[in-house]
C-alpha cells in the first residue's frame, strides 16, 4: 500500500480497511476494484498499462482482457461521473487506462494541487533497419527512465505504458495528449561499421516545439560506457528544461496562481536571479505558499534556501532571528522530504551554512548526492558542504562533474565558483582566477563570485583589478563588509582564511 489513504474529488480510498468512501458513505466496490483503483490512483493522473492493471487485480494469474474492461465499467458506475461531467476512468487506445482527478478548491482558494509535470520516454526507432541493434536502443531508454526517476520535480511514466508505441509512426502531439503527459523524449539509433549514433530530442507535448536536441557517437567497442555517458548526459540536461519550460507555462496560462506548484515556480524564477530584492520577494510567496500548504517540503526547502543564500552572502535579514527561521524550515523540509534529493540537498546546506550543524548538514548533503547524482544543484550542493566542512578533493571532484555534465550551461557558475574556492582554500590564487573569471562570465551578479575576483586579484598584486571588482560588488551588495561575509560562512576550519585576507588587502571594510 502506497498510503493509508487516498483522497481524489469527493472520495476517500481506505485500503487498509478495504473500503471506498463518498462524502464520508461506504461506496460498494469489490476487491479487484478497489485494487484496480488504487493503482491507478498510484499513478497519480498518469497511464496505467492493461498488463499492470491485470497484475494488480489478479496478481501471479493469468486472465483474458476481457476480465479487466468487465471491472473497469463496473468500477466506472460505482464512482459515477465526475464533477466536469466526463468519466473517472479514461482510457488511452492501445496502451491503458488513467485516473482523471479534476482541481478541488478549499476557503474559495485555487486548488493546492500536487501539478507535477509528466514526461513519457519513447522507444528509440532503429533507423539503422537491424533489428539486432533494438536490444541497444530498448536499453539505452530503460537506462535513461531509470535515471530520470529519481527526480521528484516532475514524474515519468512506466516504460510499458508507452511500448505500445514501438515501431508506429505517431505525432507527439497525440502521443502526449493519450499518455496525459507535458513532455516527450524520443530518439533514434543508427549504425555504421563499428560506430553507434544516438539522437535525442526532447519536445513540448503541446506544442511539438523542440525543446532540446542532442547526438551521441560513440564506438560498438565500449558500448556499456556508451550507454552509460547517454543516460547520464540526458538525465542531467532534461530537468532544468523542464524546470525552464515550467516556469514560462506558468507566467503565460497561470499568472498570479496562488497553487503551490505555481507558486514555487514564481518563486524558483526570482531566487535564480539571485539579488537582494528577488530574493524578498520569493520568500515572500513561500510563506504565502506555506500558510495554506505547511507540509509541502519543496516550499519549505525553498523557503530555507532564500533565507540561507541572504545570510551566506550578508545581506539584510527579513525577520528577527532569520537564522533560526531557516534552521527550523530545513528541519521540517527533511521531515517531509521522504528521499527527494533536491529537497535535501537545500536543506542540508542551510543547516550547514546557519545551524552550523555540520556532521548533519554533510551527511545530508551525501545522501542527496547518492539519491540522484544526476541533479545538477544536487551535486554542487555536495560539492559545498565538502568545501567547508569535508574533503577538498571530494569537494573538487563534485564540482568537476557538474560543469563537465552541462559546460556553459545555465547555473554552471556555480561549479565554476565553487572550483575557484577549492584553489583559494589551497592558495593556488591564479588558478582561483581563471575559474572566478569563467564563473563571473556567467552570471556578473554572484557575490562569491565577486568575493574570489577581488581576493585571488589582491594576492596576486593586481589591485587595480581588485578594486575594480571590489566596486562591482558594493553596487550589488550595499554596505557589505567582511564581517557580514563572515558571519554567513561556516566556521569549522580556517581554510576560507584566504578569501577573507584577499578582501581586507583589497580595501573592504571589516565591519
Amino acid at each position: 500500500m502506497m498510503e493509508s489513504r487516498r483522497a481524489f474529488g469527493q472520495f476517500v480510498l481506505d485500503p487498509a480497511r478495504g473500503r471506498l468512501l463518498r462524502h464520508g458513505e461506504s461506496v460498494a466496490l469489490g476487491q479487484r476494484g478497489l485494487a484496480l483503483l488504487e493503482a491507478l490512483l498510484d499513478a497519480s493522473g498518469g497511464i496505467v498499462s492493461k498488463a499492470e492493471l491485470m497484475e494488480r487485480g489478479w496478481p501471479g494469474t493469468i486472465v483474458e482482457e476481457s476480465n479487466l474492461t468487465v471491472q473497469i465499467a463496473a468500477l466506472r458506475k460505482a464512482l459515477g461521473p465526475a464533477p466536469g461531467g466526463q468519466e473517472w476512468i479514461a482510457t488511452v487506445p492501445r496502451v491503458g487506462y488513467r485516473l482523471v482527478q479534476p482541481p478541488t478548491r478549499s476557503a474559495g482558494a485555487e486548488a493546492l494541487l500536487p501539478a507535477r509535470p509528466a514526461l513519457a520516454v519513447l522507444p528509440f526507432t532503429n533507423l539503422g533497419g537491424d533489428p539486432g541493434q533494438d536490444y541497444f536502443a530498448d536499453g539505452v531508454v530503460d537506462d535513461i527512465i531509470t535515471a530520470l526517476s529519481r527526480f521528484r520535480s516532475f514524474a515519468v511514466i512506466s516504460r510499458n505504458s508507452f511500448y505500445a508505441y514501438k515501431g508506429s509512426v505517431t505525432d507527439v502531439r497525440q502521443v502526449a495528449k493519450d499518455l496525459g503527459v507535458g513532455y516527450v523524449l524520443e530518439g533514434s539509433i543508427r549504425r555504421s561499421s563499428n560506430r553507434l549514433r544516438i539522437a535525442a530530442q526532447f519536445v513540448d507535448g503541446g506544442s511539438g516545439a523542440h525543446l532540446w536536441a542532442e547526438t551521441f557517437d560513440g564506438e560498438l567497442d565500449d558500448v556499456f560506457e556508451f550507454q552509460d555517458r547517454i543516460t547520464e548526459s540526458v538525465a542531467t540536461l532534461i530537468e532544468p528544461h523542464i524546470q525552464t519550460a515550467e516556469i514560462e507555462r506558468s507566467r503565460r496560462e497561470r499568472p498570479g496562481s496562488v497553487a503551490a506548484y505555481d507558486i514555487y515556480l514564481q518563486a524558483l524564477a526570482k531566487i535564480s536571479t539571485e539579488t537582494e530584492k528577488d530574493n524578498a520577494e520569493a520568500y515572500a510567496l513561500l510563506r504565502k505558499g506555506l500558510e495554506q500548504d505547511p507540509d509541502n517540503a519543496l516550499l519549505l526547502a525553498h523557503a530555507a534556501w532564500a533565507l540561507e543564500h541572504r545570510h551566506t552572502m550578508g545581506w539584510p535579514p527579513l525577520g528577527p532571528d532569520d537564522v533560526a527561521e531557516c534552521s527550523a524550515l530545513a528541519r521540517r523540509g527533511l521531515e517531509q522530504a521522504a528521499g527527494d534529493a533536491m529537497v535535501m540537498a537545500h536543506c542540508g546546506v542551510a543547516l550547514l551554512q546557519t545551524a552550523r550543524d555540520y556532521d548533519w548538514g554533510v551527511a545530508v548533503l551525501q545522501s542527496a548526492a547518492e539519491a540522484n547524482p544526476n541533479n545538477l544543484m544536487v551535486v554542487v550542493r555536495a560539492g559545498i558542504g565538502h568545501l567547508h566542512c569535508g574533503s577538498l578533493d571530494q569537494a573538487l571532484a563534485h564540482f568537476q562533474r557538474a560543469n563537465r555534465l552541462t559546460p556553459g550551461d545555465r547555473g554552471a557558475h556555480f561549479s565554476l565558483c565553487g572550483i575557484a574556492y577549492v584553489e583559494m582554500m589551497r592558495r593556488n590564487y591564479p588558478e582561483a582566477l581563471a575559474w572566478a573569471a569563467r564563473a563571473h562570465a556567467g552570471n556578473p551578479n554572484f557575490d562569491p563570485t565577486l568575493w574570489a575576483l577581488i581576493a585571488a586579484n589582491a594576492h596576486l598584486g593586481r589591485m587595480e583589478a581588485a578594486h575594480r571588482y571590489l566596486d562591482e560588488l558594493r553596487k550589488i551588495a550595499p554596505g557589505i563588509t567582511i564581517a557580514r561575509i563572515r558571519a554567513g560562512q561556516p566556521a569549522k576550519d580556517a581554510r576560507i582564511t584566504p578569501v577573507f585576507e584577499g578582501l581586507s588587502i583589497a580595501g573592504l571594510e571589516e565591519g
